[in-house]
C-alpha cells in the first residue's frame, strides 16, 4: 500500500480540496480529507520536509496543526488498511470496502446495518455452534460447521486470486459458471467436493434472504444446480467378513480394537459416530436402542452374534463391553493396514470419478478402498442381497427415502442378476409346491 496527498486543482487560486491517493494491488482510492488549502501554501518540492503538506511559512501560521492533522489520516489509513488483512486472510479490500472502512474510522460515519456476505456468514457460523437443526431438534454437527468455514474461506481465497468482489448482489449464474470452473479446474475439486460447496453457498444465501439482507433470488436457479455424482465405494460381502473377524491380531492391540469395532458398525449399520459411542444405557438384553447423532433418529437393532461374541472379549475391561476408539482419520489408516493382512481383500477394483472436470477410472486393490463408511454400506448390501426388504432395512440405517437408499447400496451388476436368478426360481418352486397341494 502507497499513500500521497493530492490537491484536487493545483492551479487554484484559492483553497482546494486535498485528496489521499491511496494505491495498491493495482487499485486506487481517491479519498477527500475534508481538508482545504490555497496551492501557494502547498509543499511541492520533494526536497523539502513538508513534501506534500502545508510549507512551514509565517503566512500559515497553522501548518503545524495543519500537518499533523493530515500525517495522523496517513497513518489511520494505513491501520485500517493493516487490519484489514488481517482480519481477511491476508485478502486485498476492494476500493469500496476500503473506503467504507476509512469513512468509520475518519469520519465517525456509523457502519452499515446490512453487512457484505462474508460479514454475513460469519456471523452465520458464529452463530452456527449455537443454532439447532430444524427436523432433528439437536445442535449442529461440528463437521457441518466446519463445511461452512471450508465454504468461506475457499469463497476468501477465490475473490482474492481473482482480484472480483463477492457479494450478495453478485452469486448469480455468470458467478456459478466462472466459480464452479475456478473450483473444478484450480482447485481440482472432484464433483461431489463441488457439489458441497455450491450447496452450502445456497444455504448461506437463503437465510440472507429470509433475514432481508438481500433480495438477490438469482441463485434459486434451476440452472445454478448443486453437482453430485454416484461414487464408487466398497462393501465387505458376509464371507470377507467372517475372514476378518477370525484374523488373528493378539499381537497387535491397535489393530484388534480397530478391527473389533469396525464389524460392531458392519453389524448394526450405525454410522461411526453412533457406533463408537454405545454405551451400555444402549443395550437391553439382545437389542441395541441409540438416538442417532445425525439425524435424531432412534434405532432399535438386534444383537448380531459376531457383535456378543465381541462384546464377551471386552466384557469386564471397558464400560460398554467394547473397545474405545480413536478418530476417524487414524480408523481409516489402520483398516487399510489390517485390510492388507487378508488375501481376499487383495483383488483389483475400479474406481471412477469426475476430478477437475476430467472423468478417470483408477484401479485400486480393495483394501486400499477401505474405510469406516464400509461397515455401514456392508450392512446394508449384505441385508439387501439376502433378501431383506428396503424398508426394514431403512428403518435402521435411518435413510428417509428408498430412492437415496437405493444409492446408498453397492451391488454390482452380476449380483443384481444373480438375486433376480434366486428370485424366479423361488417363484418356480412356490409353483411346483402349490401344484403338488392341488
Amino acid at each position: 500500500m502507497k499513500t500521497n496527498f493530492n490537491l484536487r486543482e493545483k492551479d487554484s487560486i484559492g483553497e482546494t480540496l486535498i485528496l489521499l491517493i491511496i494505491r495498491w494491488d493495482n487499485r486506487k482510492l481517491k479519498y477527500s480529507t475534508k481538508e482545504s488549502i490555497n496551492p501557494k501554501f502547498w509543499e511541492t518540492d520533494k526536497e523539502k520536509r513538508n513534501f506534500q503538506r502545508a510549507k512551514e511559512t509565517r503566512q500559515f501560521p497553522e501548518y503545524p496543526e495543519f500537518n499533523t492533522r493530515l500525517n495522523w489520516i496517513e497513518s489511520t489509513a494505513k491501520t485500517v488498511f493493516r487490519q484489514f488483512l488481517n482480519d481477511n486472510n491476508n485478502r486485498q479490500p476492494h476500493v469500496e470496502e476500503l473506503k467504507e472502512l476509512l469513512d468509520i474510522r475518519l469520519r465517525n460515519i456509523q457502519q452499515k446495518q446490512k453487512k457484505n456476505l462474508f460479514g454475513f456468514v460469519e456471523q452465520f457460523i458464529s452463530e452456527a455452534k449455537s443454532r439447532f437443526n430444524s427436523e432433528t431438534g439437536k445442535a449442529l454437527a461440528t463437521g457441518t460447521i466446519r463445511i461452512y468455514q471450508t465454504t468461506l474461506n475457499t469463497l476468501k481465497e477465490y475473490a482474492a486470486q481473482k482480484k472480483v468482489r463477492i457479494d450478495f448482489d453478485v452469486i448469480d449464474m455468470n458467478f456459478y459458471q466462472a466459480y464452479t470452473e475456478y473450483l473444478s479446474k484450480e482447485k481440482n475439486f472432484a464433483n461431489n467436493t463441488l457439489g458441497k460447496h455450491i450447496k452450502t453457498i445456497k444455504t448461506f444465501m437463503n437465510d440472507a434472504l429470509e433475514r432481508d439482507f438481500h433480495t438477490n433470488r438469482s441463485f434459486k436457479s434451476k440452472k445454478f444446480k448443486i453437482i453430485t455424482e454416484q461414487t464408487d465405494a466398497i462393501y465387505l460381502d458376509s464371507n470377507e467378513l467372517e475372514e476378518l473377524f477370525k484374523l488373528d491380531l493378539t499381537d497387535n492391540i491397535r489393530l484388534e480394537r480397530v478391527r473389533d469395532l469396525f464389524l460392531v458398525g458392519c453389524w448394526t449399520g450405525l454410522r461411526f459416530s453412533d457406533f463408537t459411542n454405545i454405551e451400555k444405557r444402549h443395550v437391553t438384553g439382545d437389542f441395541i436402542e441409540i438416538q442417532t447423532r445425525k439425524t435424531n433418529e432412534t434405532v432399535v437393532i438386534p444383537i448380531h452374534q459376531t457383535v456378543k461374541l465381541i462384546m464377551e472379549k471386552y466384557k469386564d475391561k471397558y464400560p460398554n463391553s467394547l473397545p474405545p476408539s480413536i478418530s476417524n482419520v487414524k480408523t481409516n489408516k489402520y483398516l487399510k493396514e489390517i485390510g492388507k493382512m487378508l488375501k481376499c481383500l487383495h483383488v483389483n477394483v475400479q474406481t471412477r470419478i469426475t476430478k477437475g472436470g476430467v472423468f478417470t477410472i483408477s484401479n485400486n486393490q480393495k483394501y486400499e478402498l477401505l474405510v469406516t463408511h464400509s461397515a455401514r454400506r456392508s450392512f446394508a448390501t449384505n441385508l439387501y442381497k439376502s433378501g431383506l426388504s428396503s424398508i426394514t432395512i431403512m428403518k435402521i440405517t435411518g435413510h428417509r427415502t428408498e430412492r437415496a437408499f437405493m444409492k446408498y447400496l453397492k451391488v454390482t451388476p452380476n449380483e443384481n442378476a444373480k438375486l433376480l436368478q434366486q428370485h424366479w426360481l423361488k417363484m418356480e418352486n412356490t409353483e411346483k409346491e402349490i401344484v403338488k397341494v392341488a
